[in-house]
C-alpha cells in the first residue's frame, strides 16, 4: 500500500513537471527585445511574429515548431504581439495547452511605427512575419508558409550562405 501511494505521488509529480508549458518571456518595448536577440545569437535565428488572433499564424504554428525540434543548425524564437489584455486570458494557456519547445515571446510595444522599421524598412505589420538573423545578415520575410518542408528549405537556404 505504501509503495503505491509512493508511486501514485512520483508519477503525480512528474506528470505536473512535464504538463506546464515554457514559461513565457515578456518585454514592454522592442528595445527590451532587441537586445535578447542581441544576446542570443550562438546559432542562425528564426524569428516569428505572431498573434493567437491571426489565423494563419497559428495554423504554421506547428512547423516552426518541428523546425526547433529537427533543425538543429537554427534556434527558433516566437514573438507574440497578442493584445496585453488577453496574455492571462488567453495566449498563456493557450500555449501551456499546445506545450510547445520553441522560445516563446511576448512583445507588449503597440508603437509600431517606431518598431518595425528596424526589423526591416519595408515591413507593413503584417503578420506572420519572419526575421532570420544569420551572423551580421537579416532576411525577412512577410508571409505564411504552406507546410514544413518549405519553411525548413527556405530557413536551410539562408542559413547556409
Amino acid at each position: 500500500m505504501r509503495k503505491g501511494v509512493f508511486l501514485f505521488f512520483l508519477f503525480s509529480f512528474l506528470f505536473c513537471l512535464t504538463a506546464k508549458g515554457q514559461d513565457l518571456i515578456s518585454f514592454k518595448t522592442y528595445d527590451e527585445l532587441e537586445t535578447y536577440i542581441k544576446e542570443n545569437t550562438s546559432k542562425p535565428l528564426v524569428i516569428n511574429f505572431w498573434a493567437t488572433w491571426c489565423a494563419p499564424c497559428v495554423k504554421e504554428l506547428p512547423y516552426f515548431e518541428k523546425l526547433n525540434t529537427e533543425n538543429d543548425k537554427v534556434k527558433v524564437i516566437m514573438v507574440s504581439l497578442d493584445f496585453e489584455k488577453q496574455l492571462d486570458s488567453k495566449l498563456k494557456p493557450f500555449l501551456a495547452k499546445k506545450k510547445f519547445t520553441f522560445t516563446s515571446l511576448y512583445l507588449a510595444d503597440k508603437n509600431y511605427n517606431n518598431w518595425l522599421p528596424k526589423v526591416d524598412k519595408n515591413w507593413s505589420g503584417s503578420i506572420p512575419a519572419t526575421l532570420i538573423i544569420n551572423q551580421d545578415k537579416k532576411f525577412f520575410v512577410e508571409q505564411d508558409f504552406s507546410d514544413y518542408e518549405e519553411l525548413n528549405a527556405f530557413v536551410n537556404q539562408i542559413v547556409t550562405k
